[in-house]
């Protein structure tokens, strides 16, 4: 494609996102965990990455975000009617997301994992805490708070490495709604913390590089569904699991 998939970028690393997905002005690229979705100018981010591989000037839409600390599939527009497509597709809740994450199950959050094939909903309040990089759960009566939805099924739990370990499950996370750090904070405040996010009390999750900025959490955007703003047809793009996750995962997904 004209995004030369085949030549590395400039300053190409382990950290460099891989492409996914490329038509009618849509790039879906497999972000690694660590690099941010968007960044001020110097800052390596998928979006300087992306830049580097087109023309100087080009066109870049960022019509979502992942958080830095999260892995997995990201749409980006090279044109300007892709992103307004993307932008109305998001807007008006026809674009699909799936997630998986690992999280700790403390002895008294087994109840709160989710029982069955068919899953629940999670529903909350979610606000930003204003002067903080954090949101927070709040009552109904909480002007600031707007509804999160989120569908949530278990695909299982991890083999535990030694007796005392805390059990460690693994979810399914499909988002209704676009809150700021919102499966990491509902799964946290059911007591199912996602493993790396110390920001919600999750437990570690890979020894911790030298940038703490860059350390990962067990949350990976699976796959996203949308329309091809040309061709009108529905589109699936996965993004595999990062390859330090637990081998285990992947089976209990089936793949």
């Amino acid at each position: 494609g004209p995004l030369g998939a085949d030549r590395p970028a400039a300053g190409a690393s382990v950290s460099d996102p891989t492409i996914l997905f490329e038509r009618s002005g849509v790039v879906a690229v497999a972000k690694p965990a660590g690099l941010p979705t968007q960044a001020p100018p110097g800052i390596a981010s998928a979006e300087s990455w992306l830049r580097t591989r087109l023309a100087a000037g080009a066109y870049v839409g960022i019509p979502h975000r992942l958080d830095r600390a999260v892995s997995g599939v990201l749409l980006m527009a090279v044109t300007p009617r892709a992103a307004r497509q993307l932008s109305r597709q998001f807007e008006r809740r026809q674009i699909g997301k799936r997630y998986v994450a690992i999280v700790t199950v403390g002895r008294d959050s087994e109840g709160a994992l989710p029982r069955g094939g068919a899953g629940c909903v999670w529903c909350d309040r979610i606000a930003k805490l204003p002067d903080e990089p954090r949101a927070a759960i709040v009552p109904p009566s909480d002007p600031a708070g707007r509804m999160a939805e989120t569908v949530v099924a278990c695909a299982g739990v991890l083999s535990r490495r030694d007796p005392g370990e805390c059990m460690r499950a693994v979810l399914l996370l499909e988002p209704r709604t676009g809150r700021m750090h919102q499966l990491r904070l509902q799964a946290a405040s059911r007591g199912l913390p996602i493993l790396g996010d110390d920001l919600y009390g999750g437990a570690a999750f890979v020894a911790a590089p030298p940038d703490p900025r860059a350390s990962p959490v067990a949350l990976h955007a699976r796959g996203i569904r949308f329309r091809d703003p040309d061709l009108d047809e529905a589109v699936e793009v996965l993004a595999p699991l990062p390859s330090f996750w637990p081998g285990e995962v992947a089976t209990l997904l089936g793949e």
